[in-house]
């Protein structure tokens, strides 16, 4: 499948980017290459293939879930601004 000037017009206008009559040129030709790889990528058998996250079969470390303060309060209120109490103070929003 290629992509001609007029269908990349048409992409930029739905992008909303502006594109000179020489860029749409060669970004027909980039985006054919690119559907062109795809269609090759598409031909490969896979069946019986698993899908994989990584190429190094491993097991992710999983963390008890439990709510905590941090344990180190005292460390993120010295950022605020304005602390009362142990609580950050922000501005009232009323709307």
């Amino acid at each position: 499948m290629s992509i001609d000037k007029n269908t990349v017009g048409k992409i930029a206008r739905l992008a909303r980017i502006k594109v000179s009559e020489e860029e749409k040129e060669v970004l027909s030709a980039q985006l054919s290459n690119i559907l062109k790889m795809i269609e090759e990528l598409n031909a490969v058998n896979t069946d019986g293939v698993e899908p994989l996250t990584s190429v190094v079969q491993m097991q992710m470390y999983e963390r008890e879930d439990k709510v905590t303060d941090g344990g180190i309060p005292e460390k993120i209120l010295q950022n605020a601004p304005e602390q009362t109490a142990g609580f950050f103070v922000v501005p009232k929003v009323v709307e």
